[in-house]
């Protein structure tokens, strides 16, 4: 029977958790101080199994920060008067303020997972100055070889989720130790720079505590944790998005090479429930069904609305609507390679799109199974190309992607009417032959491949595409769909919404309106 157990002021999900299987043993501990709780290794690892549990909870929104303001995604019923789409609506279109619900809610949750993080962190002995995190004397008893496997896996936590913080709303609260109410009051914004200073300084700490253990389904009893191979492959995307792609470089050739990591010859078997954590899966938010209140909610969230169970036992909710422009960019012709990606990751009911991929059986609503992937092996490829840049090495690295996907050589004929690899010939009409025509073919790449994982607006922010790419999107499904919203506007109008500044989402007022102490500055636009 699941227990909720109360540490400090928060409420934490304390497990003792064999991953590979998903068995879960809770145990209540309540009013116990974190100081008097976390004394040695056990007690300790069940607090840091109840912070990957808490990388749950951002997930349920975080889909609406990212792929809903791509073109990836879109709000699905125009002039629907239900309140949570006025939401969607807001972010689809660039037109949130401050106040906004979901943007508060992400917030939150990924601060109160920091705080967890931190409580961890401090019985480890991990403290952060200088631009560096090192390992010291903590208040838990353990081996030196138990604490660098605890302090490496929350360290990649919460870098994970400071990653996503900065990316989506520029300079944050820098919390790095267990601070109280009042303490927080006086803690401002940190810059941007000194925000990815403490991020890569917790992934390079995090690659080097952690054990170089080749990937094992067998082996490996705690599947489902942070391995350094995780870290090196975070800390190259950290690289990428700081613009160092020479230092992200060696990180992913030793992933490739080292971590026992690869493609499985099968998209489709990346996603199921019978193969978790398989080895493509570098690093994954785990959920378990069952009744413990730790099923992902995706399958009934993204189901077609008035599907009843043909979809997902308890229907759907119809959120994270595909955007015709998806369905199109998949190479799906009658006759000859086909690209197998889009019947995994989408599908049509009653002439609407749906996202298929998190969708599994539920025996009650909103407990699925599935697992939701941050890094998998094809990311590490294409990262990879990017890193390289254009050459026939990283088209070769992308032809990988796509032999997995279905596509096949090509020989002759209309390229664009069939699924085919890149030819590397350079007077093939259909190579890529300079680095504009690449970096699209990779962007396509990535889009299609990780398309709902939540990486397609971070793609774009990373190689400058956002603005471009989104009012494309605007432009092309306006009188498809954007043209029926009432009261209606232009397209010129629509894609005036979008702007740089508007790439960052705003500080939670709450945030702002709650600090009697100082005055925090919210991001220019809102």
């Amino acid at each position: 029977m699941k227990k909720l157990t109360h540490i400090g002021t928060g409420i934490l999900l304390i497990m003792s958790t064999m991953a590979c299987k998903k068995i879960i043993n809770i145990d209540p501990i309540s009013n116990v101080g974190v100081n008097a709780f976390y004394r040695n290794y056990e007690e300790t690892k069940a607090g840091l199994t109840g912070c990957y549990y808490g990388l749950q909870k951002p997930l349920e929104y975080e889909w609406m920060l990212t792929d809903l303001r791509t073109e990836n995604s879109k709000q699905g019923v125009a002039n629907s008067s239900a309140s949570i789409n006025f939401e969607f609506n807001e972010l689809d279109m660039f037109t949130l303020n401050s106040a906004h619900d979901k943007v508060y809610q992400y917030w939150l949750q990924t601060y109160k997972n920091i705080r967890s993080i931190n409580y961890v962190l401090k019985s480890l002995g991990a403290s952060y100055a200088a631009g560096k995190t090192s390992l010291g004397e903590g208040t838990a008893i353990m081996s030196s070889a138990q604490k660098n496997q605890l302090a490496g896996e929350a360290l990649f936590l919460r870098a994970y989720h400071y990653f996503n913080l900065v990316r989506l709303y520029g300079d944050v609260f820098l919390v790095t130790e267990p601070v109280d109410p009042e303490q927080s009051k006086r803690i401002t914004r940190t810059p941007l720079a000194a925000c990815y200073q403490l991020i890569i300084a917790d992934l390079l700490a995090a690659k080097d505590l952690l054990p170089q253990t080749a990937y094992s389904p067998t082996a490996n009893t705690d599947v489902g944790r942070v391995s350094s191979w995780a870290a090196s492959a975070l800390l190259a995307k950290v690289y990428l998005s700081t613009k160092q792609p020479a230092a992200a470089l060696p990180l992913l050739d030793e992933v490739i090479s080292n971590s026992g990591h690869a493609l499985l010859p099968s998209f489709g078997d990346v996603f199921s429930i019978n193969n978790e954590m398989n080895k493509e899966i570098v690093f994954a938010v785990r959920f378990k069904a069952g009744g413990f209140g730790l099923g992902n909610l995706m399958a009934n969230n993204f189901a077609p609305t008035s599907s009843g169970s043909a979809i997902v036992n308890g229907d759907g909710l119809g959120y994270n609507f595909p955007t015709n422009e998806l369905d199109q960019a998949y190479k799906t012709p009658a006759t000859g390679a086909a690209d197998n990606r889009k019947a995994v990751t989408m599908a049509k009911y009653s002439s609407k799109l749906y996202v298929k991929k998190f969708i599994s059986p539920v025996l009650v609503k909103f407990d699925a199974e599935n697992d939701f992937p941050v890094l998998r092996f094809s990311d590490i490829l294409l990262m990879k190309a990017e890193a390289l840049g254009f050459g026939n090495s990283a088209v070769n690295l992308i032809n990988q992607v796509r032999e997995r996907a279905g596509a096949a050589d090509y020989v002759s004929g209309d390229f664009s009417a069939g699924f085919y690899k890149y030819p590397l010939d350079a007077s093939n009409p259909n190579a890529l032959t300079d680095e504009a025509l690449f970096i699209n073919a990779l962007l396509n790449e990535r889009r299609l491949e990780f398309a709902f994982e939540n990486q397609r607006f971070f793609d774009l922010l990373r190689t400058g595409q956002a603005i471009k790419v989104i009012k494309n999107h605007f432009a092309l499904e306006f009188d498809s769909h954007y043209k029926a919203y009432r009261p209606a506007f232009t397209l010129a109008e629509l894609q005036a919404n979008l702007t740089e500044e508007k790439l960052l989402l705003p500080i939670p007022q709450r945030e702002l309106d709650a600090n009697d102490q100082i005055k925090i500055i919210q991001n220019p636009g809102y």
